[in-house]
């Protein structure tokens, strides 16, 4: 097997990918890109191939790509921008002799009628990677557990309550941790090439189902209010969140816009989240966690 290379491995999900690619493969055959590498000091030491990569430079990417036979791009965080840097990193990877690109994708990114803004940037990608002449595994995650254990279990918890759009609308919330797994298992085991997997967790469950059961694990209520979306846009305005990606000021406070909020929420409402497989499991070998299991692991951060 070639070398493994691991974009964005600063970040929470590549760096648990790199942590756990080096339990199966030779440090040497791991190469781990990020605009910060100085944060990857302790795996350059375990041996692994740290280099700088900025994916708005295309020129800085043919070396940061030398060597590679297979690429976890893992998808940036900006949202209505990134498809200019997934092709960028694409095309140099596939220029430098990449055969293989992974790509952590959106569960229904190719459903034609997604009203989840987030769903084009992820389409997008996956149709340039189809187009680049290497083999490809698109990865499409389901809502992660996660997001609801913490960030919006913790301020529905200070609040009493929270406002919502999603309807009766279902997600199987999967956990960041098996869909690290699943690309490491995709990256180490043949038989995945050309191949797009939906990954979940294990039950289905609404949005007022999640929050009546962190209300029971903290003992503190947490009143769903059901809302339209413009009520959620105007929730949304009031805690300063811009409306647009291309509003989001760099660094700010708040990372997302809530366009992109509310039409995910529009997406599960509408049935485009409301998906359960076994990938998971097929391809590790273990039973994904429950969104219950992760909100015990996340309840110590909770206000209580």
């Amino acid at each position: 097997m070639g070398k493994i290379i691991i974009s964005g491995a600063s970040g929470a999900f590549g760096r648990a990918a790199a942590e756990l690619l080096l339990e199966h493969v030779q440090a040497s055959d791991v190469i781990l890109l990020s605009r910060t590498p100085a944060n990857l000091s302790e795996l350059a030491a375990r041996g692994a191939d740290v280099r700088f990569a900025d994916f708005d430079d295309p020129a800085n990417l043919p070396a940061a790509m030398g060597g590679g036979e297979k690429l976890l791009l893992i998808s940036t965080a900006r949202v209505g921008t990134r498809v200019g840097q997934h092709r960028n990193a694409v095309e140099a990877a596939v220029a430098a002799g990449v055969r293989h690109i992974v790509y952590t994708s959106l569960i229904a990114a190719d459903a034609p009628d997604n009203p989840a803004i987030v769903k084009l940037d992820h389409r997008a990608t996956e149709e340039i990677i189809e187009a680049s002449g290497a083999a490809w595994t698109h990865l499409r995650d389901s809502q992660y557990a996660e997001a609801i254990a913490g960030p919006m279990t913790i301020p529905a918890l200070m609040a009493g309550g929270k406002p919502d759009n999603c309807g009766e609308g279902a997600v199987a919330f999967v956990s960041r941790d098996d869909c690290v797994a699943t690309a490491v298992g995709v990256l180490t085991q043949p038989g995945h090439e050309n191949k797009a997997y939906v990954l979940t967790g294990p039950e289905l469950f609404t949005i007022p189902q999640a929050m009546a059961m962190a209300s029971e694990i903290a003992g503190k209520p947490i009143l769903v209010e059901q809302v339209d979306d413009d009520a959620m846009f105007a929730y949304f305005d009031a805690l300063g969140a811009p409306r647009h990606a291309s509003d989001i000021v760099p660094d700010g406070p708040i990372p997302w816009s809530s366009d992109d909020m509310v039409t995910f929420g529009q997406a599960i409402r509408e049935g485009y989240f409301a998906e359960k497989t076994d990938w998971i499991e097929r391809i590790t070998g273990r039973k994904p966690r429950s969104l219950r299991e992760v909100m015990l692991a996340h309840k110590g951060s909770w206000p209580l």
